[in-house]
This record gives C-alpha cells, structure tokens and sequence, in this order.
C-alpha cells in the first residue's frame, strides 16, 4: 500500500487573475496524454460559458493525470484548478484543503501581485510545499530577474526555487512535472483504514442528484457500501464514485490519497454540507477531517423575479446554486415595490455578478439585483445591537446609539509612477492608516483600512483604471468602526421606496442622493403630472429631480377673444392635474433598478 501511496501527488495552481493558470494546465493534460491533440481546445477545465468568455477561472476543477517519468515509473498527479480574483478565495482555500503542495505561478511581465501574496499566505498556514514559477517569459516585456527579486521580497520564498516557463510557447513544462514529482510530498499514510473523506466541492446534476467531489484520506470508498456523514449523521449509499480525466470516469472505488468524486442517493443539495467528512456507517471514523476556513459574505443583494409569478422557479434554481457555490447564500425577504425575493449574501462584486449571470444562462431566470449593501452593526439605545444586512430595516433614528460598518485591511501593490493616483483614491473612499513600503524600484506596497461599502462598488475598477491596468489589490476583514451613518431614502411622488434605500455616510448623502436622482429622473417615464423624486436623510430632503408632466395644449382650440378664456382652461387643467398627482401611483419600470446599479459607472 506504501509504495502505491508514494506515486501520488495531489497539488493546486495559484496565482493572481490572468497569469496563466489555466494555460498551464492546459499543457499538463497534453504532456502526460490526458487529453489528445484533437479534443484539446484553450481553457480545458473551465467549462462554464462565463470562464470560456471572461477567460477567468471561477470553479474549482480536478483532473487526474497519470505521468511515465521513465519506463515501468509512473506517478498518478491530481491537479486542481483554482481561480484567481480576490472573490473567490473561499474556492482557493477549499482546493488547498484537499492537497499537499501548490504550484504559485507569477507572470513574468507583472510580477507578484496583491492576490499572489494571499493566496501564499493560504499555502503557508496549510503547511504545504509551493513550487514557484515565472511564467510568460516569452514576452517582449518579461522581466523574470525583477520577479524573482519580489519573490524574495515579499513572499520569503527562494529564488533558487523558481523556475522559469511559458505555458503558451510550451517552454520547462517538462521541468515542472519533474518538480511536482520531487518536491511534492506523498499523501501521508492513515492511522487505520476507517473511511474519511473530505467533501472540497459538490454540483447538482437534475439527473443523478448531489454529485461530492472528495479528497479520501483514509479507507475506501467501495461501490454499494453505506455510508454516512459525520456532522449531519445523513446516512445513504454509494451509487457510483471515479475521477475526472478530465470528464466523469466510473471506477469500482477511490482509496487512500485519490481525490474524485461520489454519488449517493441524496437528492437535496441542502443536505451535504461542503467541509464535512464522509465516513463509513459500519465502522464510522471518531473525530471529523479539520476542514477549513469558511468565509461570511462580504456583500448583501435583494434578487427578486421579474414576473412575481416564478417565485417558486427561482427558489428552486436558488438552492441548486448554492450547492455548486457554497459561498453563495440566500433568505427569502419581500419588498413593497418588487414582491417576494431573496436576500442574498456574496463574497463581492464580481462574484454577485457571476451569480447574476448564472441564473440568468444556467436557469433561465429573468431577475432584478437591488443596490449593493454590507453588513453593519446597529448598537440601539437600550443597549440591544443588531446586525443589519437590508437598509430599509434600519430602526428608527431616535433608538439608534450609534451605527459600526465593517472595514477591511487592504494590501495595494502599484507602480511608483500611480503612487498619487492610488493615494487619492484611497483618501477619496474614506481610507486612513496608510503605510508604504518599497517593493523594488519600480513597485510599492500600500497598506490601508478602509470601508468594505466603498470598495465593494466600484473602487477596483477604478483602481485598474487609474494605474493602467498594473495595480492589483486584495483585501481581508479588520472588524468594524463607528461612523456617521444614515439611511439614505428615494421617495418617489412621497412615497418612500425600498429597494432603493442604502446607507452612506453622512457627508456624502447629499452626493450620492443627486446621483440616484437624476438617474432616476432619465428612466421613469413620464405621466400627465409632474413627478418628484427626491433624496431625503432622517426626513431631510438633501436632493430632487422633477419629471417633467406631459403637457396637453388645452388652449389650442382658442383663435381669439379675451385672455381671460384661456386661463380659465389653464386652471382647469391645473385643478384637474393636482387631483390626479393625490390619487394616482407612479409604475416604476425594471429598468430603473438596473439603472441605479449603474448610478456610479
């Protein structure tokens, strides 16, 4: 058993967004023959059409490879893809969980980034052996020398242990097969042979129900055994288990060191949670596999139907994204404008965009997204605090002591010459505790808290933007600050409506009002009176926009006579109008949630 254990090894891809990846990956399914020339095609483990689009890694990915390293040597290598933006780190710690090394890939062009250094803090804390390695060195703009100088710098890593590749040009992927092999170590031998297997990630096939990926750590996990989950105590039976290569292969058992896949006869996707350990219901393990970090969504969104009619059909296709997206949560809640929806919780932006999108392609979902929020603390007079993820909950003004928002600790690394820029920025959003440190000469290192509200909209955006493309960020949780917070209100001809309801500070209120405002004004369409959309914080109005009535010309009619006739029309009309403005309702279209989403664009 020994020396069948000592041929696998069982690693993780990480490194920042778009430094390649997926490219090497790419080229470790052609060189050990997983994939043929012929089926091959760019991005093989990304099969999400958004992947393929966006060129991004969302979900993690496992394939097993089998290397001939000489005649009669063959070692069995378990790769898992991970993605790459801050968002979806919960997906890189999970891949980790299930490994005993990460390959750290750098673009030699870029350098090391915000998120490279995360995601080696990961590996760190995990004790697994990185293998780094400079990619793209084939571009014109290639500095390898600077990167490995970083490397050294700010991941106290070994330049010695780098090597030097391009995926692309197919350059040293036969020495990072070699490395995998030497460096990484064997998964260690069990205890015993009792079944444990750590459940990293689970889909929802309409078919064939719950489909875990595990990473078995003991036993085996035979054909027709029974066996249970240790937290929840859920006991079914093994229906088919195999690997990916990289499409579903069936195979009789997984055994100790293997990482694939197993179907039971659950069919409810709420029933197997991600982190739990599956073990055997004759002879369970005693104490659960140590799992690993789980991470609370950062930022909170009402999803509801267009149509209140397919309330049902998106609760449904709700709880089956949360299964392929653990980090994606959701409670059902109802607005007065929108009807029955959901409040749901995501790791940030693009991760709410993603899921956004994947309702919309995988379940056919026409959806509206309410205005980003996060989570604050409310601390009420009579000593009670409350955590508030829906701003029109807010209590009211007179029992609130005072109100906390989270921040976070944000590492920024950018060129020298955007220092300014990226300062500014940071300043503008509310940031302090700025700290600079010298990466190389032409890089530095900004550390600074801020609030997760402003950064969650559109601060990375704007970040990329204002440093070309160079800068990258990544942030982590730092607790939460007392601020000068209020709910900001959008009343539509007086009424108030909830969906558009945020809280900001309250020196930016009257700001971000006038936007909301006049942006409004552009999408609702106008009736035969005019309409006020105002702004109003704690009941003061800091903002209006009028849309203007559709006017009739009651006067046309008139050739002559005395003037006297025509303002008597005009009254008339007005009188009419004003009676009209107290009993009629303003629609507002779909469109005009879309629209303030994009207030700040």
């Amino acid at each position: 058993m020994k020396e069948f254990i000592d041929t696998i090894r069982n690693f993780a891809i990480i490194a920042h967004i778009d430094h390649g990846k997926s490219t090497i990956a790419d080229r470790f399914l052609l060189h050990t023959h997983t994939i043929s020339e012929r089926d091959f095609h760019d991005q093989v483990l990304d099969d999400m059409d958004l992947e393929q689009e966006r060129g991004i890694t969302i979900k993690s990915h496992p394939v097993r490879m089998v290397y001939e390293r000489n005649p009669g040597e063959s070692y069995r290598l378990n790769l898992i893809d991970t993605p790459g933006h801050v968002d979806f780190s919960y997906e890189v710690s999970r891949s980790l969980a299930a490994c005993e090394g990460a390959l750290l890939v750098i673009d030699a062009a870029q350098g090391v980034q915000a998120q490279t250094v995360a995601n080696v803090n990961l590996a760190m804390q995990l004790n697994l052996e990185i293998i780094p390695d400079i990619n793209k060195i084939d571009l014109p703009a290639a500095d390898p020398e600077t990167c490995l100088v970083q490397m050294e710098e700010i991941l106290a890593l070994p330049a010695d242990d780098a090597l030097l590749v391009s995926a692309k040009d197919d350059i040293g992927i036969d020495d990072l097969l070699e490395a995998i092999v030497d460096r990484i170590p064997a998964p260690p031998l069990p205890e015993d042979e009792r079944l444990r297997a750590l459940v990293f990630d689970s889909v929802y096939n309409p078919y064939r129900g719950v489909i875990s990926y595990v990473r078995v750590v003991s036993g085996s996990t035979d054909t027709g055994n029974p066996i249970q989950l240790f937290t929840s105590k859920l006991e079914t039976e093994v229906k088919e288990t195999g690997f990916f290569r990289p499409k579903m292969t069936p195979v009789e058992s997984l055994s100790t060191g293997d990482v694939g896949y197993i179907i039971t006869s659950i069919k409810d996707p709420a029933d197997i949670r991600i982190g739990d350990t599956i073990t055997s219901t004759s002879e369970p393990c005693n104490t659960p596999l140590p799992g690993f970090k789980e991470l609370q969504p950062m930022v909170f969104s009402g999803v509801y139907p267009i149509d209140t009619r397919d309330f049902d059909s998106l609760k449904l296709s709700i709880s089956k994204l949360q299964l392929n997206d653990a980090a994606f949560v959701a409670q059902p809640e109802t607005s007065a404008a929108l009807g029955p929806g959901f409040r749901c919780g995501f790791l940030g932006l693009l991760h709410m965009e993603i899921v956004q999108e994947r309702l919309r392609r995988e379940y056919n979902m026409d959806i509206i997204v309410t205005y980003p929020s996060v989570v604050y603390r409310v601390a009420l007079k009579d000593g009670d605090v409350i955590e508030l993820e829906n701003p029109a909950h807010l209590p009211d003004p007179t029992d609130i002591d005072h109100i906390q928002e989270p921040i976070i600790n944000a590492k920024i690394i950018t060129p020298t010459d955007y220092l300014g820029n990226v300062m500014q920025l940071i300043m503008e959003k509310r940031g302090d505790g700025l700290e600079t440190h010298t990466v190389d000469e032409r890089h530095v290192l900004i550390h600074a808290c801020l609030p997760l509200h402003e950064i969650v909209i559109e601060f990375y955006d704007r970040l990329k933007t204002i440093t070309r493309g160079y800068g990258s960020m990544d942030y982590e949780r730092a607790g939460y600050r007392t601020e000068d917070l209020a709910r900001l209100e959008i009343l539509v001809n007086g009424e108030t409506v909830d969906a558009f309801a945020s809280i900001v500070h309250r020196d930016h209120a009257a700001q971000r009002g006038r936007q909301l405002a006049e942006r409004l004004k552009e999408v609702i369409p106008q009736q035969l009176y005019q309409i006020a959309i105002q702004a109003a914080v704690g009941g003061k109005i800091v903002a209006r926009e009028n849309v203007r009535a559709l006017r009739k010309n009651v006067t046309a009619k008139c050739y002559g006579g005395d003037i006297t006739r025509k303002r008597k029309l005009l009254e008339k009309q007005k009188a009419g109008k004003k009676r009209m403005k107290q009993v009629g309702k303003v629609e507002i279209p779909q469109d005009a949630f879309v629209a303030v989403l994009k207030a700040k664009e």
